[in-house]
């Protein structure tokens, strides 16, 4: 076994024993980190208070070579998450950003951009960002960066680009637009403005043009409602935040 240092955003805490957790971390280095925290419960040690949820810590771990968790050593904590106000809304957004982390991600898997992501989105609504921007960001650059963003001006079908006019057709199963032809005889569809399929791929894009764009409350809702089932679809099941979340569709 050898010693490893890292960056890590604390997504999940489960108490192990009086003392100790079991820990999972997303590191920028490695990717997400399962590890076993001996003594992480007591208020001095190693852990220095360090493992809080959503806190940004530096920390040191074992990696072992089979399915077994990691051995976590030490961490030192750089950023406690801590909302400037108080916005349950920023909360849940929070840890709805750690639970698609958690779910959409494997063990020893890095995606340094996605970790910067996450990190600027934590730091964001602990700022006082508004929320509904900053999660529909994190939501649509965290799906680029797996992999798993939508198609949104070409077919999903048959790669035909789509003139984003009018209403869209939008196939959960086929991973994005459908175009005339290709949508027939489809299953779970939904028929989408096409501007809220614009306003997807401006919030996907990397760069900073995202926080320039206004929503309105009818496009903010549909799309909130798209995303939502997409995610759905994609985790195979409905993330425990999300019954917190429709309150954003006006935010």
């Amino acid at each position: 076994m050898s010693a490893e240092k890292a960056t890590a955003i604390v997504l999940r805490t489960v108490d192990f024993s009086e003392s100790s957790l079991v820990v999972t971390l997303f590191t920028r280095e490695f990717g997400k980190v399962r590890g076993l925290a001996k003594g992480g419960r007591r208020l001095k040690g190693p852990f220095e208070s360090a493992l809080d949820l959503l806190a940004r810590c530096r920390i040191v771990f074992l990696r072992k070579s089979s399915d077994t968790l990691d051995l976590l050593t030490e961490a030192k904590l750089e950023r406690r998450f801590r909302l400037a106000g108080c916005d349950l809304a920023g909360l849940y957004a929070a840890y709805y950003t750690a639970e698609l982390l958690d779910a959409l991600t494997d063990d020893h898997d890095p995606h340094p951009a996605l970790f910067d992501l996450a990190d600027e989105t934590l730091a964001g609504l602990a700022a006082g960002d508004e929320v509904g921007k900053r999660l529909l960001r994190f939501e649509l650059g965290g799906l680029r960066e797996l992999g798993h963003l939508p198609s949104l001006d070409r077919c999903a079908e048959c790669a035909k680009p789509i003139a984003l006019s009018g209403r869209i057709t939008f196939g959960l199963l086929d991973g994005g637009a459908l175009c005339g032809r290709c949508r027939q005889g489809k299953r779970k569809v939904a028929s989408v403005n096409a501007g809220v399929l614009r306003i997807m791929a401006r919030f996907a894009d990397a760069g900073e043009a995202w926080r320039r764009i206004e929503i309105d409350a009818r496009s903010r809702g549909e799309l909130r409602g798209l995303l939502n089932h997409f995610v759905c679809h994609l985790l195979g099941r409905k993330p425990r935040l999300h019954d917190y979340l429709g309150q954003l569709a006006g935010r």
